[in-house]
């Protein structure tokens, strides 16, 4: 099953035809994407059998972000041993989660206007979760998550290190600095889904590359360890961790500037597209 929003509408995806969930099921479902999370067994269970006839092509720039507003938005830090390295510091024996505040979300083709500093970029996978939960064990972590999606988190590096320690969450939550899309997709849709490849492109360099079976914390860790302390709730984001290749790790740092195009594309997902502005 593959979902996302037009026009802010909760939508099936197959083949480059959406289906408005809320109208072909005679509103017996949301048009919300969080509502319809909260009814994720449901939902899963009319997709299934779900009546195509209805559905109507749709082109990249009009899917907005699968979770327009989220409750939660987590994300996780050093979670790629070579970006950890390259980053100057030991890998975690734990997972080091911080936030992304739910203003910065923004839909997969979009403009994001760059504030002052030193603008990078850090391709991720991105968790949804659907059925959510409280203290989930990890083998029970996947029947939480509704699915994966493509996602950026950017981040204005002068502000995310200003400071003793060093302050993450508002260089990571501008306007825009939270991409996702284009679409959400389920689990058993992979061959594996702890497995799955990814890359960044800038322009046309790949600047990132990898896949999330290197992860040091795999998805279903990740939720066990993040719901043993806060509720999971439907339609909340876990930024899953960037692998090595950002801007301010470089010799010299390269960061992004007005005019550039970054690209990132998570194998049977889908692909992102933000062109950066002065």
């Amino acid at each position: 099953m593959r979902f996302g929003t037009v026009a802010g509408r909760l939508v099936l995806e197959r083949d480059g035809r959406v289906l408005d969930v809320e109208r072909a099921s005679g509103g017996r479902l949301p048009a919300d994407a969080v509502g319809g999370l909260a009814r994720w067994g449901e939902l899963r269970a009319w997709a299934a059998d779900a009546d195509w006839g209805a559905a109507q092509p749709v082109r990249p720039e009009q899917f907005g972000p699968p979770v327009p507003v989220p409750g939660q938005v987590f994300a996780v830090a050093l979670n790629y041993r070579p970006h950890a390295q390259e980053a100057g510091f030991t890998a975690p024996e734990a997972p080091l989660v911080f936030t992304k505040f739910p203003s910065c979300i923004a839909g997969p083709v979009a403009e994001v206007a760059l504030p002052a500093g030193k603008v990078d970029w850090e391709i991720e996978v991105v968790a949804v979760i659907g059925a959510g939960g409280r203290h989930l064990p990890p083998e029970r972590a996947w029947d939480a998550v509704a699915g994966l999606t493509v996602g950026q988190d950017l981040s204005e590096r002068v502000q995310q290190l200003a400071g003793t320690p060093a302050q993450f969450s508002l260089g990571k939550s501008h306007a825009g600095f939270g991409p996702i899309g284009p679409v959400v997709v389920t689990a058993d849709e992979f061959d594996d889904p702890d497995d799955v490849a990814f890359e960044c492109r800038l322009g046309d360099e790949v600047v990132q590359h990898g896949r999330t079976s290197e992860m040091i914390f795999p998805v279903a860790e990740l939720v066990a360890r993040i719901s043993a302390v806060c509720e999971l709730r439907p339609g909340d984001l876990i930024f899953t961790g960037t692998p090595a290749g950002v801007g301010n790790r470089r010799t010299p740092p390269r960061y992004l500037q007005p005019g550039e195009t970054l690209v990132s594309a998570v194998a049977g997902i889908g692909e992102i597209r933000q062109r950066f502005a002065a």
